[in-house]
């Protein structure tokens, strides 16, 4: 009796060999190890016979048995990782190499306007300047008749402003269905800010405009940062003082600075704003059409008229004055970033944002 089940587990760890053998696949392996290794699998059988054994035969069956187990087993763990070894090999017969970092996904980046916008508050941040909010969703009032801009300005055509709602000459300002409009300017924040605030304000709102204009420098959607200084005493020099300061921060500290006489009808004086040519240093380029300077913002002493719309209690003081300025985050972006195309900046080409 002994000597027939050790010759049979014998031949059933053979057949088991040749079995795992001929498996391709670790499905293969493992349906041919359940059957000779498997709860009612060919040599579990036989082990189950051991224990009816007479004690005589028993010591030499069972160890025949458990060895024919083993082996098989030991068969079937080299024979596994054969089949996964086989798997991890690519078509040209070279193996991935599983101790290499695992590929990253992609990440994205900064858009360039993004960047520009950040660093411009960054940057007036430290210089003690409150970051505020408004709606894009406007009243005319807000909009326009508080920054002393009436009705027959220019600015209040159609061809610049989105009208939502038409405006109806006579209708008070707590009219809100009354000359809505998306606005055309970040000013209106400038407003909002005065009228909840009394001085000293020192604050930036940057943020979405819009105007019914498109072509190689304009969008109809684009971004602004404007920003109000209000407190005693304030003077021209302390906003040239603070817009050289920035031009230096953003565009580099050679950069030098020039103010130009204009006019804006919310400011009174009014000036224009030009920077050195970030591409020429100075020296005359085709990005500065040869005359050494960019423009870069509007700025001017606030017009009394406009304190006028605010409570005379907080803004009736003649020691009440202030500064503003507004500039184009997009443009500022064109220029610091060499793009020379603004329609580049939303046509959200990947090949173009990767640059930053």
């Amino acid at each position: 009796m002994s000597d027939a089940l050790s010759t049979n587990a014998r031949d059933l760890a053979e057949e088991a060999g040749a079995a795992l053998l001929a498996a391709q696949t670790e499905s293969d392996l493992a349906q041919a190890k359940a059957r000779f290794l498997g709860r009612s699998g060919s040599i579990t059988l036989l082990l189950r016979e051991i224990p009816t054994l007479d004690p005589d035969t028993r010591r030499t069956a069972g160890q025949a048995i458990n060895e024919a187990k083993k082996a098989v087993e030991a068969l079937f763990t080299a024979r596994r990782q054969a089949i996964k070894d086989a798997s991890l090999a690519v078509g040209s017969g070279h193996p991935i190499d599983v101790t290499l970092d695992a590929r990253q996904p992609w990440r994205g980046h900064l858009h360039p306007v993004t960047r520009a916008w950040r660093e411009i508050t960054d940057i007036f941040s430290s210089m003690g300047y409150t970051i505020e909010e408004g709606p894009e969703v406007e009243t005319d009032w807000h909009c326009f008749e508080a920054l002393n801009i009436p009705q027959g300005h220019p600015a209040r055509e159609m061809q610049d402003t989105f009208y939502i709602s038409d405006f109806r000459p006579g209708a008070t300002v707590d009219a809100m269905a009354d000359g809505v409009v998306l606005r055309t300017h970040t000013s209106p924040v400038q407003v909002r800010t005065m009228l909840r605030s009394e001085p000293p304000i020192r604050m930036i709102c940057p943020g979405t405009v819009y105007r019914r204009d498109s072509d190689l420098t304009h969008t109809p959607m684009f971004h602004q940062v404007e920003g109000l200084v209000v407190d005693e005493s304030i003077t021209m020099a302390d906003l040239k003082g603070t817009l050289a300061e920035f031009a230096r921060a953003y565009f580099g500290a050679a950069t030098q600075i020039r103010f130009r006489p204009s006019y804006f009808p919310f400011t009174e004086p009014s000036t224009e704003v030009d920077v050195t040519c970030s591409g020429c240093s100075g020296s005359g380029c085709r990005i500065c059409k040869g005359t050494g300077w960019l423009e870069v913002l509007g700025a001017g002493m606030v017009d009394p008229d406009v304190f006028a719309h605010q409570d005379p209690a907080r803004y009736g003081s003649s020691r009440i004055q202030g500064f503003a300025f507004g500039m184009g985050i997009d443009r500022l972006a064109m220029l610091k970033y060499g793009i020379g195309d603004l329609r580049l900046l939303f046509e959200n080409d990947i090949r173009m944002l990767e640059q930053f």
